[in-house]
């Protein structure tokens, strides 16, 4: 009888340590997935920034030349600038009117396919 009970002591302890390997497992596990996620979301983040940036310094240039543009067509810097002015004005309101529509779901989407695409793959490896 005492060596039964020894087995189960033994069994239950066993049993134990390796649920403790095994949550102690799948911890580490969901710690380098999160890392994963949020190091892709952050490089995506800081790739956008860049790009954002070069496409702000472009366009920054481009709308000057724009202004010079129209202002030697009308003789006015006044009126050449003010043309460039109205076009981004323009340009505001539609992306305004757009925003809710087509601008954040489009972001919401990204960042649900970054993070769904990373567990996937992991998925994918493990199986």
């Amino acid at each position: 009888m005492q060596v039964n009970a020894t087995e189960q002591d033994n069994f239950f302890n066993e049993s134990k340590q390796q649920l403790q390997q095994y949550i102690q497992q799948k911890l580490s596990l969901f710690k380098m997935q999160l890392v994963e996620k949020m190091s892709t979301l952050i490089a995506l983040l800081c790739t956008g920034l860049c790009i954002a940036l070069l496409v702000f310094f472009i366009l920054l240039f481009v709308s000057i030349m724009a202004g010079y543009f129209f202002a030697s067509f009308f003789n006015s810097l006044y009126i050449g600038f003010a043309i460039v002015t109205s076009f981004y004005v323009v340009l505001l309101g539609i992306v305004l009117k757009l925003k809710n529509k087509l601008i954040m779901p489009f972001i919401a989407d990204l960042i649900v396919k970054v993070v769904y695409e990373s567990t996937t793959n992991n998925s994918d490896n493990h199986a």
